[in-house]
């Protein structure tokens, strides 16, 4: 009988004495090794190894048996059961400094006790910080290229500045002069075309011509700095322009154009549309002697004009 209560009580201890196997944090370390209130950190307490690989268990907030304590939040216990080696894997971070005691975690048919950690204060890490003494700006990175960089700038800008002041004015009024030129140049040879296209098209004949002398004059006007729109027939028979002696314009080209161009409009005869298609060809030739002076804009030279 006494034989029977020993070994019902060693079947008893058996079990507690087990259990006490894992109610010291012997061997257990931190990651990090050292943490303040509210760091995030991992306890992790090696276990002996088992006979083979099993399952690892976890407990979540939804866990049943998931432990709890005022001063510390829970975020996972795993329990990892290896053959090379088990271990229990607790993430949690405290809210409280000093030294501080786990609760009972119970878990896979374990129960562990006595897993404690010592949490330090942020006032304690706060004042072990020194601040560095201040750098000196130079030694900044970039801050040399910005210094010397703003410094060129600011010297091509008084260049610029003084460029402007003496010649920037005359640059721009000639380079102005020669962007109207062109422009109108380039008017003229969408009007010349325009114009073909009508009277191929059968237009009205006495409108394509009121509009070929009339933008004609205006263009003329522009080269001369004179007043075009006015001049008669014959007032054109002194003007000439003075261009490159490579460039074949006959002296009389103006009046011999303009003459034909109002006899047609005020004939009041029947207007052929060749006569216009030959004037639209003197326009063409014309502007095509121009375009063989560049971008220069010729110069109009006027002798005086006849009393009329």
């Amino acid at each position: 009988m006494n034989k029977r209560i020993v070994f019902l009580l060693l079947a008893v201890i058996s079990p507690l004495l087990c259990t006490a196997a894992h109610s010291q944090n012997i061997g257990a370390y931190l990651i990090p090794r050292q943490i303040y209130v509210g760091d995030q950190a991992v306890m992790i307490l090696p276990l002996p190894s088992t006979t083979q690989d099993s399952v690892d268990i976890v407990l979540t907030d939804f866990s049943y048996d998931f432990p709890f304590h005022p001063d510390i939040d829970f975020h996972k216990i795993t329990l990892q059961r290896r053959i090379s080696g088990s271990r229990l894997t607790i993430e949690f971070a405290a809210f409280v400094p000093g030294f501080l005691e786990f609760p009972v975690i119970e878990i896979g048919g374990y129960r562990f006790t006595g897993l404690n950690v010592t949490v330090n204060s942020l006032v304690d890490r706060q004042s072990s910080i020194e601040l560095s003494g201040l750098a000196s700006s130079l030694a900044m990175p970039g801050t040399g290229l910005m210094i010397y960089g703003a410094m060129a700038g600011l010297i091509i800008f008084i260049l610029l500045s003084i460029w402007f002041i003496l010649k920037g004015r005359l640059f721009l009024s000639k380079w102005n002069e020669k962007w109207k030129y062109w422009k109108l140049f380039i008017s003229m040879k969408l009007t010349e075309k325009r114009l073909h296209r009508s009277i191929l098209k059968e237009g009205d004949k006495r409108i394509i011509l009121d509009e070929l002398s009339d933008k004609f004059r205006i263009f003329l006007s522009y080269l001369t700095g004179s007043n075009c729109r006015s001049m008669t027939a014959r007032e054109f028979k002194n003007f000439t322009l003075n261009l490159p002696e490579n460039v074949d314009l006959k002296s009389s080209y103006f009046h011999n154009f303009f003459s034909k161009c109002d006899e047609l409009r005020f004939s009041g005869a029947e207007v052929n549309s060749q006569d216009i298609l030959r004037l639209l060809a003197d326009l063409r030739f014309f502007l095509g002697v121009l375009a063989k002076t560049g971008r220069k804009k010729p110069e109009a030279t006027e002798e005086k004009r006849p009393a009329v």
